[in-house]
């Protein structure tokens, strides 16, 4: 199946662009902001999708495949009742294609009931629209609210644990990847940290890219999501091996506090995406030359060690980092992606190579940063609190 877009490059969407912020002009922000794809198009804005096109941003386009929703459980079994097969193959009837459009989105948050369903309609569209991405998000590990209790997170995921829900995925839905959302500052830090592994445990083992939903709005008026807790949000993410990066929300979608305000001004939340979306794409053009092999989680006091051409990687002062161990795609070469733990200072990592390894590049934040040599095979480089640091090695 050949896509519409390359997924050999990090791509960066977002979530939501209400009717008042589809001018041109907001479109055209989207794309200085680096945005890559917008999700939650209805196919019927010919006139948004027109302006997509001119700046070479993609749609995850809703109203073509009749959609699904998993909401609080109290519908999981339903799915295959409520759109057969043959509302496919109406849709495909009905279908009035554009360039702009790259994936049809297929629902959201599913319980793991409609996964044999929803595997059979992964095959259906890939027939009828063999250039366009079947698209679905997938529930985090705390159900649709942070708050909900764990037997309604069960009743929702519709399995008795979140590695469960994932493995039946896997099994019944036939695709190349594996998106989920998880909103940190309205759940926890290591409940992220815990998604990120199964998930990505389960990518690497079926060879699936991982896409990940992450949070640029809040969910109580008086915060703003910072600077930094959207680096760390993204950089831990590419630790995990997470091939695309995805915000929520643009504009009103739900929560409060979103990159534009309700006259489709933009907040302070636009100049932080354009930041971090900048770095990341500086980051990913070096980065998604490598698949993640395994991430490992390093204190003072736990190192990563013997991994390939890495020895030894390690930090200091007291700190604690994700060490993603990387191999290239194709030909020889490694790396390591490290994610600072929202620490509050910087601090430094240690680097020791295999004998007749060397250092061929370092991204600090997707700017090159230099390594200072304190040994024969010995490196070290500055960490900045809640940043991503890369290294490349052959």
């Amino acid at each position: 199946m050949k896509l519409r877009f390359d997924r050999n490059k990090l791509l960066i969407g977002t979530y939501c662009l209400a009717e008042y912020a589809r001018s041109e002009a907001h479109v055209q922000a989207l794309r200085e902001a680096g945005i890559d794809f917008l999700c939650g198009v209805p196919a019927s804005d010919r006139a948004l999708m027109d302006k997509c096109e001119k700046y070479g941003i993609g749609v995850f386009a809703n109203g073509v495949l009749p959609g699904w929703w998993g909401g609080h459980g109290e519908k999981a079994g339903g799915f295959k009742e409520a759109v057969p097969v043959e509302a496919y193959r109406a849709a495909r009837e009905k279908y009035m294609d554009h360039p702009a459009i790259w994936a049809l989105d297929t629902g959201d948050e599913p319980s793991a009931l409609e996964f044999p369903h929803y595997g059979r309609l992964f095959e259906e569209a890939k027939q009828l629209f063999p250039e366009l991405m079947p698209y679905l998000n997938l529930y985090p590990n705390y159900g649709v609210l942070a708050t909900c209790t764990e037997e309604q997170v069960k009743r929702q995921l519709g399995t008795e644990t979140y590695a469960e829900h994932i493995d039946r995925f896997i099994e019944h839905v036939n695709c190349d990847y594996v998106c989920y959302d998880y909103y940190m500052y309205s759940a926890s830090a290591e409940g992220a940290y815990e998604n990120l592994r199964v998930v990505s445990d389960r990518c690497r083992a079926s060879g699936r890219d991982m896409w990940i939903v992450l949070q640029v709005n809040s969910s109580r008026a008086e915060e703003w999501i910072s600077l930094n807790q959207l680096r760390h949000q993204a950089y831990t993410a590419l630790s995990f091996g997470a091939r695309s990066i995805n915000w929520a929300c643009w504009t009103a979608g739900w929560w409060h506090n979103l990159v534009l305000d309700k006259e489709g001004q933009p907040t302070r939340q636009y100049d932080r995406m354009c930041k971090v979306n900048r770095e990341l794409h500086a980051m990913g053009e070096r980065y998604m030359k490598y698949r993640n092999q395994a991430t490992q989680r390093v204190k003072p006091d736990k190192k990563m060690t013997d991994r390939g051409l890495f020895e030894e990687v390690s930090v200091d002062g007291g700190r604690s980092a994700f060490v993603g161990f990387m191999e290239k795609d194709s030909g020889s070469g490694q790396a390591v992606m490290i994610a600072d733990c929202e620490s509050e200072k910087a601090y430094h990592v240690k680097v020791v190579l295999r004998e007749g390894t060397k250092m061929i590049s370092a991204l600090l934040n997707g700017v090159p940063v230099s390594a200072v040599r304190t040994g024969e095979r010995e490196y070290l480089l500055r960490m900045e609190e809640s940043s991503g640091l890369l290294i490349e090695v052959e």
